[in-house]
């Protein structure tokens, strides 16, 4: 039976990092930017302006109802459809393939519901999503705190707005995941082998019920 562990996250939080790390611990294919460019690939555009269109900013003008007509045309910017419905034709193609696999962002949670991931939402408080960013900030992305903090916070909004588009369910809501983590005071490396302990027991749990019930 397949097994995929979905990750939402909060912008500075490490769940990029967290997500990585699940995937070499539990021999598991990993998806990030990979679906950016299987997008990009498939629509023969630059991968920039793919993650422009589909990532959380471009989604201020979405009309709330494209969830209820995902694959119809509603009122809003074509290209920006199109871009979102490949990306959700990538990740059902990513489930189809029958791997384990780690998937981060992008509501896969929601869009694969029908194949029973883990779902994980990953938190930390300002302080510590602002000085994870900092560290991680390259040369040419200095920014003071405030600075930091706005941006933190601007894409954390944009995040929660994409969320809206697919489901009525709030990003990160604890109703929505199976585990919400905050990494606030913990290495990532340090915490990547217990969550990945609480997955195995997870899907062992949900397969032996799937054998019991088939009894």
């Amino acid at each position: 039976m397949m097994r995929i562990i979905t990750i939402s996250r909060e912008f500075g939080s490490g769940g990029r990092e967290l997500g990585k790390r699940l995937s070499e611990l539990l021999g598991y294919a990993y998806y990030d930017r990979e679906i950016v460019a299987a997008i990009a690939e498939n629509k023969g555009m630059n991968e920039s302006y793919v993650e422009k269109l589909t990532e959380s900013q471009a989604m201020k003008s979405v009309p709330m109802h494209f969830r209820s007509s995902l694959s119809g045309g509603i009122a809003m910017g074509q290209a920006r459809t199109d871009l979102l419905l490949e990306q959700k034709k990538v990740i059902e193609a990513i489930a189809r393939t029958g791997k384990n696999c780690v998937i981060v962002g992008r509501n896969a949670d929601v869009l694969l519901q029908d194949s029973a991931p883990f779902k994980l939402f990953v938190c930390a408080d300002m302080d510590a999503k602002i000085r994870r960013c900092m560290e991680r900030a390259g040369e040419d992305e200095k920014l003071s705190r405030k600075e930091m903090e706005r941006r933190i916070r601007a894409i954390d909004k944009g995040r929660a707005q994409a969320r809206q588009i697919v489901t009525d369910i709030a990003w990160g809501d604890r109703t929505a995941y199976h585990l919400t983590v905050n990494t606030a005071e913990w290495d990532i490396k340090e915490l990547a082998p217990m969550i990945a302990g609480i997955a195995n027991c997870w899907f062992e749990r949900r397969e032996n019920d799937t054998v019991i019930g088939s009894l």
